[in-house]
């Protein structure tokens, strides 16, 4: 079902390509359009245009006379029910234009035409097509440092079974090959002449010397040649572990015509090694300081600048191997994978194989690399514009999409890949008429190229004018060039003044502009537009409120805002309505402050909340109205007396002769204390919404007699209580020590002086005292066997 619908999408998407289709732009803003189509800040009809795409600008001259200037801005659909003729509407279109002229087996379409105006986004599809072969060029730069020497062997021996097994996919095959050691300098390398001619001298081996870069072979069909010029090789040596890599894949990739790489072909780098690369500014150890400048520097096929520039970084690399469609390969022998697996996403179109010993597996590695390159489709954006944004939807053939994601893996032969993208413009800054982004499928011969048309400027003017006419949206010295006062003869110069003027005590145009005819004819300024009858009003010295004049709710008027309905404050941004300040029982602020630009402000010091609903001491502490107590009682309880004390007190407050000792939910009971050890009891009740004190007249206090007899009493108490704690305790212990009064050999004794019967092991000894009485202590014998 779902390939069915894809056949279909393909099919209607061909169709479109063949035709010129326009697209009109979405926008997604959270402000209402006409908002920002309307603001009372516009001042010219590039302004209109800057403010959205949906926004137009009317140059019809009757429109609206006497009204503001940034009337003329609006939604087109307002503007023509508001009187102004189509045709007299600036509002560019945005849209998308596919030239179907440009054909292509891979990538379609090959060239869009993009209009755009500032906030507007377009989208169109990029279609894709894997075919089931091509043709294949395949060049071998190999190291040949000393420890590469078996891998190098096995090479002389495979060109001849890896073209067979390629046949399967391609049937046009080319190889080439180049070495690579490393900067022929020191560090990297022993300059001692001897060493230098042969760097393997200390081990009886004649080696070549070592070098950046050598091109041995251009990419031929030819594999008696390829195997030839393999089994010529020799190895080299160097010093350090990191070899020259990355300068011999740069010199590779940008020698176009020395490696003779084809157009329509794909190509593929197959870097055999088992150490990392140097990387840039690695060369600094050798005193090489010039960075890489990004061109081929092969002489006699040699890379000359070995010695004198700089490794290419890795941006340099990926850029060039991305602008040839260069597809790379590292077979990587010994411990030294991880390193290269770790740049996959820094290199686009990279695959990382592991090398067996004596490279046995070097055939089915590139078989297998070339596979799955061919599995993926990646899609490039290249010369990203300022102020242009492009986002790609990959739509794989089995129907999966992946938003932001610019990759489809395991697509089969024959199969096609579409990519939904989408440009948007935000600003025109440093945008040209004219500008191109590119793009591009990573290892394709084909690129799509995007023409951005920025619509940022009015014309003002018919379609069929070539050149751009008058927006109406400036005052300028032609208005008042034909002007011709008749009557200035009869009339004295300063009556035709003071028709420029607003009264008597203000300047001619207020100062910023010339009076003509009894009209005044408005100053220029960099600062924004100055209009007015009497020039009265500007677009910029007033104040302003998140980068709008006014707040964007009024009108600047001789250096004040005045606001529109609704909005209040010296740059209008203070809202009227108090709907923001109402709480759920529809009080302002919850009855504790005023609402102030849509926001409550406490006047109960004790409150707080975004509603002053908060005001945890308002309800029940007491200690809240002891200042005006205390002020009542200050003035004597009396009752002419009591204004002096409303500063202090906000409820009603009575004096009372009699006082409930008891709380309700109706009324609180309370007390304060004063310094004569007397407390003055008052009661708060609510009554119609307020509160109300009801103070007893009559203090109650403690004298200090009253003290005196409950201290005799809690201390003959404890006194008591004392001495009997002392006597049960004494009653305790001696009753415990005469249990314990006899001593453990008498109570032995005792227990057996009638039963017991010495024995012939025993012995009895008799102890006298001077008292009568005997303490008979029996000790056993031991036999003498026993000891």
């Amino acid at each position: 079902m779902i390939s069915c619908c894809l056949r279909k999408y393909y099919q209607f998407l061909m169709k479109m390509v063949c035709t010129v289709c326009i697209l009109t732009a979405t926008i997604g803003t959270c402000e209402p359009a006409s908002n920002r189509c309307t603001s009372s800040s516009i001042s010219s009809c590039n302004d209109c245009l800057y403010r959205g795409p949906e926004c137009g600008w009317c140059f019809q001259e009757d429109f609206l006379v006497g009204t503001a200037l940034h009337e003329r801005c609006d939604l087109v659909s307002n503007l023509i029910k508001k009187g102004c003729i189509s045709d007299f509407i600036e509002s560019p279109l945005v849209k998308v234009v596919v030239n179907a002229t440009s054909t292509s087996s891979q990538v379609t379409p090959r060239d869009v035409s993009l209009h755009l105006r500032p906030g507007s986004e377009v989208n169109f599809i990029l279609e894709v097509h894997q075919l089931e072969r091509y043709p294949v060029d395949m060049y071998y730069l190999v190291d040949v440092s000393a420890s590469m020497q078996e891998s190098l062997d096995k090479l002389k021996s495979v060109g001849f079974s890896l073209l067979q097994k390629m046949e399967e996919f391609s049937s046009d095959f080319r190889l080439g090959f180049g070495s690579f050691v490393d900067k022929p300098v020191s560090p990297y390398i022993n300059v001692h002449p001897p060493k230098i001619a042969n760097p393997c001298s200390d081990y009886d081996i004649q080696c070549r010397p070592a070098h950046g870069y050598i091109h041995v072979l251009s990419l031929t069909e030819n594999i008696t040649e390829f195997t030839r010029v393999v089994q010529q090789q020799r190895i080299s040596g160097n010093m350090d572990t990191p070899e020259g890599g990355f300068d011999a894949m740069f010199q590779t990739a940008v020698c176009q015509s020395h490696i003779s790489w084809r157009k329509e072909a794909k190509h593929l780098l197959l870097v055999m090694t088992d150490q990392p690369s140097h990387l840039a500014l690695d060369s600094k150890l050798a005193g090489i300081v010039v960075p890489h400048d990004g061109n081929c520097h092969l002489v006699n096929n040699t890379y000359s600048e070995a010695a004198n520039m700089e490794h290419p970084t890795i941006g340099q690399l990926a850029e060039k191997l991305l602008e040839n469609s260069i597809y790379s390969i590292f077979a990587i022998e010994g411990q030294q994978y991880t390193w290269y697996e770790d740049l996959i996403p820094l290199l686009p179109g990279t695959v990382v194989g592991k090398l067996e010993s004596k490279a046995s597996n070097l055939k089915e590695l590139v078989v297998d690399a070339y596979k799955k390159l061919l599995s993926e489709v990646e899609l490039q954006v290249e010369s990203l514009i300022k102020g242009v944004s492009v986002n790609v939807t990959a739509i794989c053939p089995e129907g999966s999409t992946f938003p932001g994601l610019n990759k489809c893996r395991n697509v089969k032969p024959n199969e096609k890949v579409l990519f939904n993208i989408k440009v948007g413009m935000q600003e025109c800054h440093g945008l040209g008429d004219e500008a191109y982004i590119f793009l591009k499928p990573f290892g394709f011969n084909e690129t799509t190229k995007v023409r951005i048309q920025s619509q940022c400027s009015c014309r003002c003017g018919s379609p069929a004018a070539h050149a751009p006419g008058r927006c109406l949206d400036e005052v300028t010295p032609q208005d008042c060039e034909n002007c011709k006062c008749n009557h200035m003869e009869k009339t004295k110069d300063d009556q035709l003044l003071r028709d420029c003027q607003a009264d008597q005590m203000q300047p001619v145009c207020s100062g910023r502009g010339l009076c003509l005819c009894g009209k005044c004819l408005c100053d220029q300024s960099s600062l924004g537009r100055i209009y007015g009858k009497y020039c009265e009003r500007d677009g910029f010295s007033c104040p302003y409120h998140q980068g709008l004049i006014c707040g964007g709710h009024g009108q600047c008027i001789s250096g004040k805002c005045e606001c529109s309905s609704g909005w209040e404050g010296e740059n209008c941004n203070c809202s009227v309505s108090t709907e923001t300040c109402l709480t759920p029982d529809s009080q302002i602020c919850s009855g504790r402050g005023k609402c102030v630009c849509g926001k409550c402000q406490c006047e109960d010091l004790r409150s707080s909340g975004q509603l002053c609903e908060l005001c945890p001491t308002c309800e029940s502490s007491c200690e809240t109205y002891w200042k005006c107590v205390q002020c009542h009682l200050f003035n004597d309880f009396s009752e002419t007396k009591t204004t002096q004390c409303n500063t202090t007190c906000f409820p009603l407050v009575h004096y009372v002769n009699h006082i409930f000792d008891s709380e309700s939910e109706t009324f609180k009971y309370c007390l304060y204390l004063t310094k004569e050890k007397c407390h003055y009891k008052f009661q708060m009740e609510p009554t119609f919404g307020e509160k109300q004190i009801q103070i007893f007249r009559y203090p109650e206090c403690l004298t200090e007699q009253s003290y005196f007899p409950t201290f005799i009493l809690f201390f003959i108490l404890t006194v008591v209580i004392g001495v009997m704690a002392i006597g049960i305790l004494k009653c305790i212990v001696m009753r415990e020590n005469h249990v314990k009064g006899e001593s453990p050999v008498e109570a032995y004794s005792l227990s057996t002086k009638k039963d017991y019967f010495p024995t012939a092991n025993e012995k009895t000894i008799t102890y006298r005292r001077d008292r009568p009485g005997e303490m008979h202590i029996h000790i056993h014998k031991m036999p003498l066997n026993d000891v």
